[in-house]
């Protein structure tokens, strides 16, 4: 039975856990806005995002600003959590900086022009300012933005086109000064059979990751991979089981109790997610 459950334990931690891609000191930053949509108003959720931030970050990534964006949509109901998140990632904090500034000028151009509709017409009604149109569509008092750094990072070299990955997260919660050697754990038997995926075209991308500015307790690193479809979460799934299986009982057992002695098993978390808007940059 200890056996059976540091094992389970184990695959808990698993699965809670371009060119630039391949620069080993590459920690690229990723911002999500996560908000809660309200019944029936997806569609116009994803008519904003198209009308309003889809230029400005369409723009800044065949500018190099913006390495990737998307919006994604959870496929796992939670009581109190949020329904879609908007996301991009960017080189670092000056990439941040631009795309807010981008931001704040696309959305004030937007109010002006929507003010402009209806001046000097006698009772003519105002057009809803995008910010208008957000709050109608959501639940504003739920949003939750993150920023967060990818510690280790693998991208296929080019994606298939009009891909809309599903993205699997494992959130973790390391305790108190062992986060050096939870990633030490993690690079030395998670990442070589991340890496073959990713070789082998299962999954298209994969990384550990913490927040940049920590805003959740709950946990404090995650793991995440893309497959191109549901199927490639059984790939990885039967990898990683394959991995474990060819080791001796005694070599299982030291890592299941590796990382048991690291993390806080309570705190584990798992998550995935569709993608319904995924860009990268066109191949050169």
């Amino acid at each position: 039975m200890k056996k059976r459950v540091l094992f389970s334990f184990l695959m808990i931690v698993l699965f809670c856990v371009p060119s630039w891609a391949q620069q080993a000191a590459f920690q690229p930053l990723t911002f999500w806005y996560e908000y809660s949509v309200n019944p029936g108003k997806e569609g116009e959720f994803l008519d904003i995002v198209k009308t309003v931030g889809q230029p400005v970050r369409d723009k800044l990534m065949a500018e190099g600003v913006v390495l990737a964006w998307g919006v994604s949509a959870t496929m796992m109901r939670v009581p109190g959590g949020n329904s879609h998140a908007i996301w991009y990632a960017v080189a670092d904090w000056s990439g941040i900086e631009k795309v807010d500034n981008a931001m704040r000028a696309q959305i004030a151009k937007l109010t002006e022009e929507a003010g402009k509709t209806t001046a000097g017409k006698k009772g003519g009604k105002a057009a809803a300012t995008p910010m208008d149109r957000l709050r109608e569509i959501t639940d504003m008092s739920k949003t939750h933005d993150y920023l967060t750094r990818d510690l280790v990072i693998g991208v296929a070299q080019k994606f298939p086109e009009g891909v809309l990955p599903y993205s699997r997260y494992s959130f973790a919660k390391v305790k108190p000064g062992k986060g050096g050697e939870y990633r030490k754990a993690w690079e030395k038997y998670n990442k070589p059979v991340l890496e073959k995926l990713l070789a082998d075209g299962v999954i298209l991308a994969y990384g550990l990751s913490v927040e940049e500015i920590r805003t959740e307790g709950g946990f404090t690193h995650y793991t995440w991979f893309d497959t191109k479809e549901l199927a490639g979460m059984d790939k990885v799934r039967v990898a990683v089981m394959a991995d474990r299986s060819r080791r001796s009982q005694e070599e299982q057992d030291a890592i299941a109790e590796l990382f048991a002695s690291l993390t806080d098993a309570d705190a584990a978390r798992g998550e995935i997610e569709r993608s319904l808007i995924f860009h990268v940059p066109a191949p050169k």
